[in-house]
């Protein structure tokens, strides 16, 4: 990393992402993280694409080493993965609604593959068939909830902090 790389507004993004990262290990509603938010952010903010899947990816495997592992945290990390590279789509051309479509793509993505991953773990006692998985995806419809507002509440922060920052300090505008 360079002095051009650290800029104020690759601090800023990077504080939000440590918020959020942070955020993970205080007492919340089952779900109701800024995993999902911070991924989007990263690939839509930081312009290298390295980075943009490295300082996240850091950030969460830090705080899962406090919060703990278990056995489906592949599938978190596949839809971190594929959440960063939507927000790297949105990238060129943000807005609310791409942001927000982006929000809502990254909570399906999330419980699909997460779900998915418990379902096949089988520590819950899913049957592993049509019905098993069903039962599964059925029985998370609470935490994708969480999930989904979670998600979506903390790309409006981080999303509309930058936005809001950068009106009042010119410094963090986009280059």
């Amino acid at each position: 990393m360079n002095k051009k790389t650290l800029t104020p507004r690759f601090l800023f993004i990077i504080a939000v992402i440590a918020f959020a990262a942070l955020y993970r290990m205080l007492p919340h509603l089952p779900n109701f993280t800024p995993v999902a938010a911070m991924a989007l952010f990263s690939g839509a903010m930081i312009n290298k694409k390295g980075y943009a899947f490295i300082i996240p990816l850091v950030a969460m495997i830090l705080s899962d080493l406090v919060i703990g592992l278990h056995s489906t945290i592949w599938a978190v990390y596949l839809s971190f993965a594929i959440t960063v590279g939507l927000g790297l789509l949105i990238s060129k051309k943000q807005n609310i609604v791409n942001i927000a479509l982006g929000s809502v793509a990254s909570s399906v993505i999330f419980f699909l593959l997460t779900n998915f991953a418990v379902w096949t773990s089988g520590m819950v006692g899913y049957t592993l068939n049509f019905a098993g998985l069903v039962s599964c995806y059925v029985a998370a419809i609470p935490f994708f909830r969480n999930e989904f507002l979670g998600t979506m509440v903390f790309n409006t922060v981080f999303f509309g902090s930058l936005y809001f920052a950068q009106k009042k300090f010119t410094v963090l505008a986009k280059a």
